[in-house]
């Protein structure tokens, strides 16, 4: 049995230099070539060497070469000397009263995202992680389109956060029957399909059964509606699909999530009854976050079973998460039921989200970079004080 080592760097691995390259993250492929053009292997002890560290760094998490035990003890050190096998700096966990954990990742300089675990989701606990820092897409009513796009992640950038929380949930190895850890939604600071070269990456990363060990039935890609790359998605990755919808008609889309301009509801929903994969058994997942005065009539919630008519769907009710300047309400609870009512009478699965994290800003469309924000910390130090 492999000894966990949560250090980021091992002792005995000597100096870092600017040429060691983190293997946390890489690909099959890619850790296969890595070693062809290090070590001078031919094809096949290439891909050899790269399924042994592959089981060492995503099936046991090991961040010592040192530890892993079939290898050499004289390729470990030539190993511990090229490359190194980091996480990224947790810079900030902050932990809800509901059991929620917010992470703030740390890239580099100024480059920082967050992800959110929240337990009791999905099989055991689903985490939440980000595609790029910051977005583009302006949602009106989602904290994270208040701040301006930075760069897309890349795919090791992507797997790290899910090896980071891993890490703080002590989850390895993987793939035990009393995991923590069971569904990735890619609902995070960004927009996937505008990084989806990198999304499909890191999914094959996390699905592959002899590591992190994921089903990508239990992975979603939620996407605003950038149509031209939805059915790639379903083709390259298998992941479910998620919507972020909001509206029924396209004057009110064009204003909550401004990409319907680009590509209006119509198309969006074409693209949804194409999706490869689509099913009675494999559900898209229609987001629509409650507006007070908003969205939330029972005159939209009848529109919007007529929209989805024809698409096997499924349609999560978010109430609205608060954020300091917001200009929307939270529709109140019965409105709230009320529309779910009507959705669930015509056959339609309609859960209500139950607002997780909002306390540490890690609810649905809270997410933003503390670089740009105050913390969450610094927010409950100065209602105390206020009180």
């Amino acid at each position: 049995m492999a000894t966990l080592d949560l250090s980021s760097r091992p002792a005995d691995a000597g100096p870092q230099t600017l040429a060691s390259k983190n293997l946390a993250g890489l690909t099959r492929a890619e850790l296969a070539l890595l070693m062809a053009e290090t070590f001078g292997l031919d094809e096949k002890k290439s891909r050899m060497r790269a399924t042994q560290l592959w089981r060492w760094i995503y099936h046991y998490g090991v961040t010592d070469f040192s530890a892993m035990t079939d290898i050499a003890k004289e390729m470990r050190g030539q190993l511990a000397e090229k490359f190194i096998v980091e996480r990224p700096e947790v810079a900030e966990r902050l932990v809800s009263v509901d059991g929620t954990r917010k992470y703030l990742i740390r890239l580099g300089p100024g480059i920082e995202v967050e992800c959110v675990y929240i337990p009791d989701v999905g099989r055991a606990g689903a985490l939440c992680v980000s595609s790029q820092v910051g977005c583009t897409l302006a949602c009106t009513f989602c904290h994270t389109g208040t701040q301006k796009l930075v760069r897309n992640l890349t795919a090791a950038e992507i797997v790290n956060q899910v090896m980071a929380v891993k890490d703080d949930l002590a989850e390895w190895p993987s793939g035990g029957e009393d995991r923590k850890l069971s569904n990735i939604v890619f609902m995070g600071m960004g927009e996937p399909l505008y990084n989806l070269d990198n999304v499909a990456k890191a999914i094959d990363v996390i699905s592959d059964n002899e590591g992190i060990s994921l089903s990508r039935r239990r992975i979603t890609v939620s996407t605003s509606g950038v149509v031209p790359e939805m059915h790639r998605l379903g083709e390259e990755t298998s992941a479910m699909l998620a919507i972020s919808l909001h509206a029924t008609n396209d004057p009110l889309r064009n204003d909550l999530v401004p990409i319907n301009k680009k590509y209006p509801i119509a198309e969006l929903m074409d693209a949804c009854r194409n999706y490869p994969g689509v099913s009675n058994a494999r559900r898209i997942t229609f987001e629509y976050v409650m507006l007070k005065g908003v969205n939330d009539t029972d005159a939209e919630a009848r529109e919007l079973v007529k929209l989805l008519k024809g698409v096997p769907a499924k349609i999560n009710l978010i109430p609205f998460n608060p954020w300091p300047g917001a200009p929307y309400e939270c529709s109140s609870w019965e409105r709230i039921e009320g529309f779910a009512d009507i959705l669930s009478r015509a056959g339609y699965a309609s859960p209500i989200r139950t607002p997780r994290g909002r306390d540490i800003f890690a609810a649905c469309g809270q997410l933003k970079s503390e670089s740009v924000k105050k913390r969450a910390s610094e927010v409950r130090k100065e209602r105390i004080g206020a009180v």
